[in-house]
């Protein structure tokens, strides 16, 4: 089996995480987004009822401790970074679907 080194595998790509405010959701997002700032996107499913409290949601999980080491490293720039590289996609994983019924009213950029 070959190793595929996480850096190079996540540059570029594009990513849906289901469960991405769970406790081991929080931990992956800050992953990519400490050891590979040039993921081109990473979604996030999450359960609100509508695409500026599912934002809301996401933009209050990354000012918690554990994003800290990102937010030092990135300073002033750090709020633009998750705007830019986050986007909210209102959903439900209990739904058919996902309970994602349109993307244009489900996705906030």
């Amino acid at each position: 089996m070959e190793f595929v080194n996480p850096l190079q595998f996540f540059k570029d790509k594009t990513i849906l995480v289901i469960g991405a405010t769970g406790f081991l959701g929080k931990v992956f997002v800050e992953k990519i987004l400490k050891i590979q700032p040039n993921v081109k996107k990473l979604y996030l499913l999450v359960r609100a009822a509508d695409a500026k409290s599912a934002m809301n949601r996401i933009l209050d999980e990354v000012e918690k401790d554990l994003f800290n080491v990102l937010r030092d490293k990135l300073s002033a720039n750090f709020k633009s970074f998750i705007l830019e590289k986050v986007v909210a996609v209102v959903g439900d994983v209990s739904e058919v679907n996902l309970g994602v019924k349109n993307v244009k009213g489900s996705v906030v950029h």
